[in-house]
Protein backbone atom coordinates (compact mmCIF):
# COMPACT_ATOMS: atom_id res chain seq x y z
CA UNK A 1 0.00 0.00 0.00
CA UNK A 2 1.39 3.64 -0.99
CA UNK A 3 0.16 7.02 0.80
CA UNK A 4 0.18 10.69 -0.46
CA UNK A 5 -0.70 13.70 0.74
CA UNK A 6 -2.10 16.46 -2.20
CA UNK A 7 -2.09 19.68 -0.46
CA UNK A 8 -2.26 23.34 -1.85
CA UNK A 9 -4.07 26.52 -1.30
CA UNK A 10 -7.99 26.70 -1.59
CA UNK A 11 -9.13 26.58 -5.43
CA UNK A 12 -5.80 24.63 -6.34
CA UNK A 13 -8.06 22.31 -8.05
CA UNK A 14 -6.89 19.48 -5.63
CA UNK A 15 -10.33 17.50 -5.04
CA UNK A 16 -10.43 16.95 -9.48
CA UNK A 17 -6.74 16.06 -9.09
CA UNK A 18 -7.22 13.78 -6.11
CA UNK A 19 -9.98 11.83 -8.23
CA UNK A 20 -8.26 11.33 -10.97
CA UNK A 21 -5.07 10.46 -9.04
CA UNK A 22 -7.45 7.77 -7.17
CA UNK A 23 -8.55 6.11 -10.31
CA UNK A 24 -6.09 5.50 -11.89
CA UNK A 25 -3.78 3.91 -8.87
CA UNK A 26 -6.95 1.50 -6.85
CA UNK A 27 -6.89 4.22 -4.38
CA UNK A 28 -9.28 5.65 -1.33
CA UNK A 29 -9.30 9.23 -0.71
CA UNK A 30 -9.33 11.12 2.97
CA UNK A 31 -9.86 14.51 3.11
CA UNK A 32 -8.05 17.00 4.93
CA UNK A 33 -11.09 19.62 5.03
CA UNK A 34 -12.10 20.74 8.23
CA UNK A 35 -15.51 22.08 6.35
CA UNK A 36 -16.11 18.83 4.24
CA UNK A 37 -16.25 17.00 7.46
CA UNK A 38 -20.08 18.57 8.15
CA UNK A 39 -23.04 17.00 6.48
CA UNK A 40 -25.67 19.38 4.86
CA UNK A 41 -22.81 22.08 4.36
CA UNK A 42 -21.68 21.30 0.87
CA UNK A 43 -21.99 24.50 -1.41
CA UNK A 44 -19.93 26.47 0.56
CA UNK A 45 -17.21 23.70 1.93
CA UNK A 46 -16.45 22.94 -2.23
CA UNK A 47 -16.65 18.86 -1.18
CA UNK A 48 -17.20 16.60 -4.16
CA UNK A 49 -20.33 16.08 -5.21
CA UNK A 50 -21.72 12.31 -4.74
CA UNK A 51 -21.27 12.31 -8.87
CA UNK A 52 -17.95 13.11 -8.59
CA UNK A 53 -16.76 10.68 -5.62
CA UNK A 54 -18.23 7.96 -8.13
CA UNK A 55 -17.39 4.91 -6.87
CA UNK A 56 -13.97 5.64 -4.92
CA UNK A 57 -14.55 5.63 -1.21
CA UNK A 58 -14.25 8.64 0.83
CA UNK A 59 -13.20 9.26 4.19
CA UNK A 60 -13.69 12.53 5.69
CA UNK A 61 -16.67 13.99 4.05
CA UNK A 62 -20.43 14.09 5.47
CA UNK A 63 -18.87 12.52 9.03
CA UNK A 64 -20.67 14.94 11.54
CA UNK A 65 -23.61 17.56 11.74
CA UNK A 66 -22.40 21.17 11.94
CA UNK A 67 -23.79 21.01 15.89
CA UNK A 68 -21.10 18.35 16.62
CA UNK A 69 -17.43 19.16 17.42
CA UNK A 70 -14.78 18.22 15.27
CA UNK A 71 -10.90 18.61 15.96
CA UNK A 72 -7.87 17.35 14.84
CA UNK A 73 -8.00 14.62 17.61
CA UNK A 74 -11.09 12.94 16.12
CA UNK A 75 -9.10 13.38 12.22
CA UNK A 76 -6.40 11.41 13.46
CA UNK A 77 -9.05 8.90 14.27
CA UNK A 78 -10.45 9.20 11.10
CA UNK A 79 -7.15 8.43 9.72
CA UNK A 80 -6.58 4.93 11.19
CA UNK A 81 -9.83 4.64 10.06
CA UNK A 82 -9.00 5.04 6.49
CA UNK A 83 -5.88 3.62 6.68
CA UNK A 84 -7.12 0.46 8.36
CA UNK A 85 -9.59 0.07 5.35
CA UNK A 86 -7.04 0.80 2.50
CA UNK A 87 -4.90 -2.02 4.08
CA UNK A 88 -7.79 -4.82 4.22
CA UNK A 89 -9.11 -4.16 1.17
CA UNK A 90 -5.62 -3.67 -0.66
CA UNK A 91 -5.97 -0.20 -1.97
CA UNK A 92 -3.81 2.60 -1.81
CA UNK A 93 -4.45 5.97 -0.02
CA UNK A 94 -5.11 9.67 -1.06
CA UNK A 95 -5.06 12.54 1.95
CA UNK A 96 -6.00 15.65 0.28
CA UNK A 97 -7.11 18.93 1.79
CA UNK A 98 -6.56 22.95 2.78
CA UNK A 99 -6.75 22.10 6.34
CA UNK A 100 -2.85 22.15 7.24
CA UNK A 101 -2.37 21.56 10.88
CA UNK A 102 -4.32 18.05 10.55
CA UNK A 103 -1.77 17.11 8.16
CA UNK A 104 1.06 18.31 10.00
CA UNK A 105 -0.32 16.83 13.40
CA UNK A 106 -0.29 13.20 11.04
CA UNK A 107 3.47 13.61 10.08
CA UNK A 108 4.63 15.37 12.94
CA UNK A 109 2.61 13.58 15.78
CA UNK A 110 0.63 15.74 18.35
CA UNK A 111 0.83 15.17 22.12
CA UNK A 112 -2.34 14.25 23.39
CA UNK A 113 -4.31 14.67 26.74
CA UNK A 114 -4.22 18.63 27.46
CA UNK A 115 -6.75 19.53 25.01
CA UNK A 116 -9.44 20.68 27.76
CA UNK A 117 -7.37 24.35 28.43
CA UNK A 118 -7.47 26.03 31.57
CA UNK A 119 -8.36 29.39 31.31
CA UNK A 120 -5.96 31.91 32.47
CA UNK A 121 -6.90 32.94 36.73
CA UNK A 122 -3.94 35.55 36.90
CA UNK A 123 -2.64 38.11 34.72
CA UNK A 124 -0.76 37.09 31.29
CA UNK A 125 2.42 38.19 32.42
CA UNK A 126 2.49 36.99 35.51
CA UNK A 127 1.68 33.09 34.34
CA UNK A 128 4.22 34.02 31.92
CA UNK A 129 7.18 34.71 34.60
CA UNK A 130 5.65 32.19 37.29
CA UNK A 131 6.54 29.26 34.15
CA UNK A 132 9.27 31.13 32.89
CA UNK A 133 10.71 30.16 36.74
CA UNK A 134 9.57 26.61 36.92
CA UNK A 135 10.71 26.01 32.91
CA UNK A 136 13.29 28.67 31.30
CA UNK A 137 14.31 26.15 28.64
CA UNK A 138 10.51 26.02 27.26
CA UNK A 139 9.57 29.70 28.32
CA UNK A 140 12.30 31.32 26.48
CA UNK A 141 11.06 29.83 23.49
CA UNK A 142 7.40 31.75 24.00
CA UNK A 143 7.17 35.80 23.53
CA UNK A 144 5.76 37.46 26.20
CA UNK A 145 2.66 38.51 24.56
CA UNK A 146 2.23 34.92 23.17
CA UNK A 147 -1.07 34.74 25.28
CA UNK A 148 -2.38 31.30 23.42
CA UNK A 149 0.83 29.51 24.21
CA UNK A 150 1.04 30.98 28.04
CA UNK A 151 -1.80 29.78 28.14
CA UNK A 152 -1.36 26.05 26.75
CA UNK A 153 1.49 26.06 29.02
CA UNK A 154 0.00 27.20 32.01
CA UNK A 155 -2.75 24.09 31.54
CA UNK A 156 -0.24 21.70 31.10
CA UNK A 157 1.27 23.29 34.72
CA UNK A 158 -2.12 22.81 36.38
CA UNK A 159 -3.51 19.85 35.21
CA UNK A 160 -0.44 17.97 35.13
CA UNK A 161 1.38 19.51 38.35
CA UNK A 162 4.31 18.88 35.31
CA UNK A 163 6.81 21.67 33.54
CA UNK A 164 6.13 21.63 30.15
CA UNK A 165 9.22 20.21 29.40
CA UNK A 166 8.83 17.21 31.77
CA UNK A 167 4.98 16.70 30.64
CA UNK A 168 6.38 16.38 26.78
CA UNK A 169 9.23 14.32 27.53
CA UNK A 170 6.78 11.80 29.59
CA UNK A 171 3.92 12.43 26.71
CA UNK A 172 5.99 12.30 23.46
CA UNK A 173 4.37 13.25 20.02
CA UNK A 174 3.30 10.07 18.04
CA UNK A 175 3.53 10.52 13.95
CA UNK A 176 0.86 8.50 12.59
CA UNK A 177 1.96 9.20 8.91
CA UNK A 178 5.67 9.83 9.54
CA UNK A 179 6.95 8.85 5.93
CA UNK A 180 3.36 10.55 4.14
CA UNK A 181 4.84 11.31 0.75
CA UNK A 182 3.68 14.92 0.15
CA UNK A 183 3.01 16.49 -3.28
CA UNK A 184 2.06 20.13 -3.52
CA UNK A 185 -0.18 21.95 -6.24
CA UNK A 186 1.57 25.33 -7.16
CA UNK A 187 -0.22 28.38 -9.03
CA UNK A 188 1.00 31.72 -10.28
CA UNK A 189 -0.98 34.51 -7.63
CA UNK A 190 -3.35 36.40 -10.30
CA UNK A 191 -4.39 32.88 -11.78
CA UNK A 192 -5.19 31.00 -8.31
CA UNK A 193 -7.54 35.11 -7.63
CA UNK A 194 -9.33 34.42 -10.91
CA UNK A 195 -9.94 31.17 -10.04
CA UNK A 196 -11.36 31.49 -6.68
CA UNK A 197 -13.21 34.80 -8.23
CA UNK A 198 -14.80 32.29 -10.70
CA UNK A 199 -15.56 29.51 -7.82
CA UNK A 200 -17.33 31.79 -5.68
CA UNK A 201 -19.33 32.85 -8.29
CA UNK A 202 -20.32 29.69 -9.06
CA UNK A 203 -20.75 29.24 -5.38
CA UNK A 204 -23.59 31.94 -5.48
CA UNK A 205 -25.19 30.92 -8.53
CA UNK A 206 -25.07 27.13 -7.10
CA UNK A 207 -27.76 28.36 -4.20
CA UNK A 208 -24.71 29.19 -1.55
CA UNK A 209 -27.14 31.97 0.39
CA UNK A 210 -30.38 29.56 0.81
CA UNK A 211 -27.88 26.86 1.82
CA UNK A 212 -26.87 29.48 4.46
CA UNK A 213 -30.34 30.50 5.50
CA UNK A 214 -30.98 26.59 5.93
CA UNK A 215 -28.21 25.76 8.51
CA UNK A 216 -28.88 28.91 10.24
CA UNK A 217 -32.77 28.24 10.75
CA UNK A 218 -31.70 24.09 11.51
CA UNK A 219 -28.01 25.15 13.69
CA UNK A 220 -27.99 28.47 14.58
CA UNK A 221 -24.78 30.89 14.69
CA UNK A 222 -23.30 28.69 17.37
CA UNK A 223 -21.21 25.92 15.81
CA UNK A 224 -17.90 26.96 15.39
CA UNK A 225 -18.30 25.92 11.41
CA UNK A 226 -20.52 28.60 11.06
CA UNK A 227 -17.84 31.44 11.24
CA UNK A 228 -16.55 29.93 8.47
CA UNK A 229 -15.12 31.97 5.09
CA UNK A 230 -18.42 31.60 2.87
CA UNK A 231 -21.34 31.26 6.01
CA UNK A 232 -20.10 34.18 7.77
CA UNK A 233 -20.05 36.75 5.22
CA UNK A 234 -23.22 35.49 3.98
CA UNK A 235 -24.99 35.91 7.26
CA UNK A 236 -23.87 39.38 7.13
CA UNK A 237 -25.46 39.31 4.00
CA UNK A 238 -28.73 38.30 5.47
CA UNK A 239 -28.26 40.92 8.08
CA UNK A 240 -28.27 43.34 5.32
CA UNK A 241 -25.16 44.70 5.87
CA UNK A 242 -23.96 43.71 2.21
CA UNK A 243 -25.16 43.75 -0.80
CA UNK A 244 -25.26 40.45 -3.16
CA UNK A 245 -22.36 42.23 -5.48
CA UNK A 246 -20.37 42.85 -2.18
CA UNK A 247 -20.75 39.58 -0.86
CA UNK A 248 -19.65 37.80 -3.92
CA UNK A 249 -16.04 40.36 -3.21
CA UNK A 250 -16.02 39.67 0.31
CA UNK A 251 -16.12 35.91 0.32
CA UNK A 252 -13.61 36.29 -2.96
CA UNK A 253 -11.46 38.85 -0.98
CA UNK A 254 -11.18 36.85 2.38
CA UNK A 255 -11.09 33.17 0.24
CA UNK A 256 -7.51 34.32 -1.28
CA UNK A 257 -6.39 35.60 1.90
CA UNK A 258 -6.88 32.29 3.34
CA UNK A 259 -4.86 30.71 0.11
CA UNK A 260 -2.08 33.13 1.20
CA UNK A 261 -2.07 31.94 4.46
CA UNK A 262 -2.23 28.24 3.10
CA UNK A 263 0.48 29.29 0.90
CA UNK A 264 3.09 30.42 3.84
CA UNK A 265 2.11 27.41 6.31
CA UNK A 266 3.00 24.96 3.80
CA UNK A 267 5.74 26.16 2.37
CA UNK A 268 7.26 26.99 6.72
CA UNK A 269 6.11 23.49 7.66
CA UNK A 270 6.43 20.79 5.41
CA UNK A 271 9.99 21.19 3.82
CA UNK A 272 10.22 17.56 2.63
CA UNK A 273 7.98 17.93 -0.45
CA UNK A 274 7.32 17.89 -4.63
CA UNK A 275 5.79 21.05 -5.14
CA UNK A 276 4.81 21.59 -9.34
CA UNK A 277 1.95 23.33 -11.47
CA UNK A 278 -0.77 20.36 -11.46
CA UNK A 279 -0.41 19.33 -15.25
CA UNK A 280 3.41 18.65 -14.26
CA UNK A 281 2.29 17.07 -10.33
CA UNK A 282 -0.39 14.60 -12.10
CA UNK A 283 2.46 13.14 -13.89
CA UNK A 284 4.55 13.11 -11.00
CA UNK A 285 2.29 11.33 -8.59
CA UNK A 286 1.84 8.78 -11.35
CA UNK A 287 5.68 8.13 -11.44
CA UNK A 288 5.57 7.77 -7.82
CA UNK A 289 2.91 4.67 -7.57
CA UNK A 290 4.68 2.85 -10.35
CA UNK A 291 7.64 2.50 -8.54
Amino acid sequence: MKEIAIIGTTASGKTALSLEIANKTNSIILSLDSLCVYKEIDIVSAKPTVEERGDIVHFGIDEVYPNVDFDVIKFMELYKKAKNYALTHEKNLIVVGGTGFYLKALTEGLSLGIESKIKLDIPSDEAYELLYEIDKEYMQKIEKNDKYRIEKAYSIYKETGLSPTNYFEKNPKIALAKDLKIFEILWDKEELKKRINLRTNQMIKAGLIDEIIYLEKKYTRAPNCMSSIGIIETLEYLDGKLTKHELEEKISLNTAKLAKRQNTFNKSQFSDKTSNIIENLNSDIIKYFSI
